[in-house]
């Protein structure tokens, strides 16, 4: 089942990595001039409409869930980036140049999700999508406390730990969605 995870979890992030490329291209790195809360917020925004659609049961927006799930992961990894280059005030910046730091943070995280995967039996295939989409918002509030704490926890794991775990599970949602 390990071999299967990591096949599916290899294809989806392919697939996000592929559209990162192509946005960066497009875009440049306008994203750069965002702070972390931006970004979280950004997050926030797509996983609220994938709530919203679920509970409704319809969408008035042709752009299916699939592509907002998409959408959180490029974003926690733009987060995971936007904390490596933090002291850098270069804003743009190649593809060519980034795509280390997007390796390095899809790396990690999938590095997580095995020793997760390990621990908890791929649990995560049991679960359903809205169920996903709920821990993705709760992953979400409790980044924005850290945010405005100041970044500081007592005992908590900090905002790196939750992007992760946020990339893991819209990972997650899309490979349930694609079965």
């Amino acid at each position: 089942m390990i071999e299967k995870t990591t096949q599916e979890y290899t294809e989806v992030m392919t697939t996000c990595k592929a559209l990162f490329e192509k946005k960066t291209r497009d875009y440049g790195t306008a994203w750069r001039i965002l702070r972390l809360p931006s970004i979280t917020d950004q997050i926030f925004i797509k996983a609220q409409r994938i709530r919203s659609i679920q509970e409704k049961g319809t969408q008035r927006v042709d752009e299916p869930i699939k592509d907002e799930f998409v959408g959180i992961i490029n974003y926690c990894i733009i987060a995971l980036i936007q904390m490596q280059l933090n002291d850098s005030t270069t804003l743009e910046m190649t593809y060519e140049e980034l795509e280390p730091y997007y390796e390095r943070a899809s790396k990690e995280t999938f590095e997580l999700l095995q020793n997760k995967n390990h621990d908890y039996g791929e649990a995560w295939r049991e679960m359903r999508v809205t169920s996903i989409t709920d821990i993705i918002l709760m992953k979400l509030l409790r980044v924005k406390q850290i945010e405005d704490n100041n970044g500081r926890t007592l005992v908590s794991e900090g905002v790196k730990a939750n992007y992760q775990d946020m990339i893991n599970y819209a990972v997650f949602a899309l490979i349930k969605l694609k079965a």
